[in-house]
């Protein structure tokens, strides 16, 4: 049986637009914000990974099961509900600045931000940054 292709993949949609297209005026300047800020801490260009990412850096996964795949390194979704971060709640010493943060979620990997205005942008910018060292320690 054929693997099924992955749908989250790096693409060439920009991130620009993306972000233009956002329909709420809060949300979309969050979005344009954290862009900068995730940028400003790892290094990275943004990049649309699917249709509702927008990613920092790229590693390379495989699974014991032998399903395999690309993936960005710290990833920020622009939704409804909020901003989340992929990969940012599972750093090192996440616990410590998650305490400090301000008001936010934590869901496996993920950290929810309902505002960009309820968090602590220099702690944020601290964890994104350990995150993004610790995927780039791991996966190079």
């Amino acid at each position: 049986m054929a693997k099924a292709a992955n749908k989250t993949v790096a693409n060439k949609t920009s991130v620009t637009s993306f972000i233009a297209s956002i329909e709420d005026d809060v949300r979309r300047a969050d979005a344009r914000a954290a862009t900068k800020l995730i940028a400003d801490a790892t290094g990275q260009k943004a990049t649309m990974w699917g249709s509702a990412i927008i990613g920092f850096g790229a590693y390379h996964y495989k699974y014991d099961t032998g399903r395999e795949g690309d993936m960005c390194k710290i990833g920020l979704s622009p939704r409804k509900a909020g901003l989340v971060l992929y990969h940012v709640a599972t750093a090192k010493n996440a616990a410590a600045s998650l305490k400090k943060l301000g008001k936010h979620k934590v869901s496996g990997g993920c950290l929810h931000i309902a505002k960009l205005a309820d968090v602590d942008q220099a702690v944020l910018r601290d964890l994104v940054k350990n995150a993004y060292a610790q995927m780039t320690e791991k996966y190079g």
